[in-house]
């Protein structure tokens, strides 16, 4: 049976009725696609195996697409309440593959596969009724309900490539062939490539709120520059012109290499493309689910390191300073090919893309355009432009960390799509980025050009609640009140003398990191962990770079600008002791070791289970370890369902307050070892309105 993909929805036309059945059907179709993917694996043992070391076994994406669903609905308050909470937390974080020299051993109980096919229908039962019985309005945006469902078909769309590469990774003997996912019968020689014109123009790019394709934060926005004209190859470099480089000794001669380039073929000892495959007399190539002997016509797949090396190789032979495009060349190569976006396509994709002409590479002379070959489809196209936010860039709240974890220069944009790129994927707009060593249906062609490759952003943080909270920990203090991250570390001092050692401290819930930052005045090692990722990433980046730039707003559409320095608060050499991490309170994973006292400030009264957070964070703790808590107890339903707060309710007939709660559940494992002690903060909101809040800290001593 033929592979089919429907195409992302269009959001301003069509009445509600029609528009249900639409998502409901694009909803079925990601959902079937996705299910015959995975019956590319032999057997249930499959699913635990790591193809890439680098990142968790099928089983953990076979789960976090429908989890995903589960945790998105309930966040935008959509659900009352999650399907399988301890589920929904294991799959949920961990997807972005981690650096190539950072392996992860972490041991996970993972769920039987047959679980996760129950679960997996108990969530397509649960969207499905969802979209059925929710209220809809055309057009859909992002505060329409349908746009978390959307997400999630997106997303799960994205996963349809992720899940690819790594079964593609995975050794034969755990694949079942299926005609329908077997590849191209088109191979001959490669064609030879050249240089063509690409006219002088100015590229305008970024998408309106109210566009009519679901589109993903960093989409949205404004960029506008003028380039210059520049050459392009005609052609996407082919297994065969690439082949040159290898036989020429490319991958031994340092030269050709960048510094972190060399060190990670170094490290992983590349001799050529990872799908490559050497037999007995000849260069094979690793499809989906079979080895074939290797087309010279088809694209070579490459991570960026290798894309950049050869053409370094390429300008040393011929004179000339070949480069991978721009973000911007690409889009203006584009627009003088007039590609079709996927509104305009008439019966089927321009290009490879969409799974319409098979699961696998092509021919690179196979879809031609005006001049230029495969300006979209077949591989996606590696670029010189690390991510960065459009002007105006905005964080959807409901998945705040989906774009903003690759502001960090480490993650490059590509281009164009690959054959099974589909949805929002397969769209004009589409911007995704990844890290450089990673393994993806990705090539790239090459580029003459006397265009800048730097990419300048806006150096302030403007995402609102960001910014609250920078300027919570590390800007002014408010109607005397001192810093609240800054106090509480100071009144756990005269406790430290408690304590056999003073060696490592865990931040747990550091948001933006300065009780982190504080813990490391007085311990060896300062750790600070958050689930949210772009909370991580600004206190990465402030200790990487030792500057905080954010705008508050001042009233209307006012803003004032902040920049912190280490240096200005005394934290410079701090930061060379601190470390950040995501990752679930409730759920923490066993690699972080153990600490000789946590701090959770302010935490306990926002996770969805405080129970099982204080009955596991003794694990993490030394003996006569300190757990320090602080909160202000305001129990919320939004934040910690009704059955899991441990006080502010009755019992009996009796109240039952917070500190009550924390005795019952920590009195045997833990003493008290002060009074409960007062902490008053303010959080500035705008200049003229703030939030003045008492949260109340107990310091626990873990027993022996």
């Amino acid at each position: 049976m033929k592979l089919t993909s429907l195409r992302t929805i269009r959001l301003d036309q069509g009445n509600e009725d029609l528009k249900k059945e639409e998502i409901r059907q694009y909803f079925l179709n990601t959902c079937e696609l996705e299910d015959r993917l995975f019956s590319l694996l032999k057997n249930d043992e499959a699913f635990y195996q790591r193809p890439e070391p680098l990142r968790h076994p099928l089983v953990f994406y076979y789960g976090h697409t429908h989890a995903f669903f589960v945790n998105k609905l309930y966040v935008a308050k959509l659900i009352p309440e999650r399907l399988n909470p301890q589920l929904e937390s294991m799959v949920a974080i961990g997807v972005d593959e981690m650096s190539w020299d950072d392996l992860n051993e972490a041991h996970y109980d993972w769920p039987t596969v047959s679980d996760l096919r129950q679960y997996r229908q108990q969530v397509r039962d649960l969207v499905l009724d969802f979209i059925d019985k929710t209220p809809l309005t055309v057009p859909i945006h992002w505060e329409s309900p349908f746009w978390i469902v959307l997400m999630g078909i997106e997303h799960q769309r994205i996963h349809l490539e992720t899940s690819s590469v790594l079964i593609r990774q995975l050794d034969l003997n755990w694949i079942h062939p299926q005609d329908e996912w077997s590849p191209c019968s088109l191979r001959g020689p490669a064609p030879q490539n050249r240089l063509l014109s690409v006219c002088a123009g100015e590229v305008c790019v970024g998408k309106a709120r109210d566009h009519h394709f679901y589109g993903w934060d960093n989409e949205y926005g404004t960029h506008n520059v003028t380039l210059k004209a520049f050459e392009a190859s005609e052609y996407l470099v082919s297994n065969g012109e690439f082949l040159q480089f290898v036989e020429d000794q490319g991958y031994q001669q340092e030269c050709y290499w960048s510094s972190e380039g060399w060190k990670w073929k170094q490290f992983k000892k590349v001799q050529r493309p990872y799908f490559w495959r050497q037999g007995e007399s000849s260069m094979t190539l690793r499809t989906l689910e079979r080895e074939i002997p290797l087309p010279e016509n088809w694209p070579v797949e490459t991570n960026y390191y290798e894309a950049q090396a050869f053409c370094t190789w390429k300008s040393e032979k011929e004179g000339k300073n070949y480069r991978l495009p721009t973000e911007d060349e690409w889009r203006l190569l584009y627009q003088q090919e007039e590609v079709a976006d996927v509104l305009d396509w008439p019966h089927s994709a321009p290009g490879n893309l969409n799974l319409e002409d098979g699961p696998s590479s092509c021919p690179v002379d196979r879809y031609k355009f005006k001049s230029f070959y495969d300006v979209v489809g077949n591989v996606w196209q590696w670029t010189e432009t690390p991510m960065y936010p459009y002007d105006g860039f905005q964080v959807h709240e409901v998945y705040d960390d989906f774009t903003v974890p690759t502001f960090d220069h480490k993650h490059h944009l590509f281009k164009g799509g690959s054959w099974i790129s589909t949805g929002n994927e397969a769209t004009q707009h589409a911007r995704y980025a990844f890290r450089k060593h990673f393994v993806q249906h990705a090539g790239f062609r090459y580029v003459v050009s006397e265009n800048p490759v730097d990419v300048t952003n806006n150096p302030y943080e403007t995402d609102s609640l960001l910014s609250q909270y920078c300027e919570f920990h590390y800007g002014d203090s408010y109607f005397n009140v001192e810093n609240f991250p800054k106090s509480c570390i100071n009144a756990l001092r005269e406790h430290l003398s408690q304590l056999p050692q003073t060696d490592r401290a865990l931040d747990i819930g550091c948001a933006v990191g300065r009780s982190t930052f504080e813990l490391a005045r007085y311990f060896n090692e300062a750790v600070g962990i958050d689930f949210s990722a772009r909370f991580i990433e600004k206190a990465q980046k402030f200790a990487d770079s030792g500057v905080l730039r954010y705008a508050l707003q001042s009233e209307g559409d006012l803003q004032d600008f902040f920049e912190r320095s280490l240096i200005d608060l005394d934290l410079v050499e701090t930061a060379n002791r601190v470390q950040f991490f995501q990752g679930d309170a409730c759920n923490l994973n066993k690699k972080y070791g153990s600490f000789d006292l946590v701090f959770a400030g302010n935490l306990i009264d926002r996770l969805y289970s405080p129970k099982t957070f204080l009955n596991s964070i003794g694990e993490f703790l030394n003996p006569h370890g300190l757990l320090v808590l602080t909160s202000p107890y305001t129990w919320l339903e939004e934040y910690t369902p009704k059955k899991e707060w441990i006080g502010g309710f009755k019992r009996a007939g009796e109240n039952v307050t917070t500190r009550q709660g924390l005795l019952e559940v920590l009195g045997a494992e833990y003493q008290l070892l002060a009074e409960p002690q007062p902490v008053p903060f303010v959080i500035r909101e705008t200049a003229r309105k703030h939030q003045h809040t008492v949260a109340d800290m107990t310091i626990w001593q873990k027993r022996v």
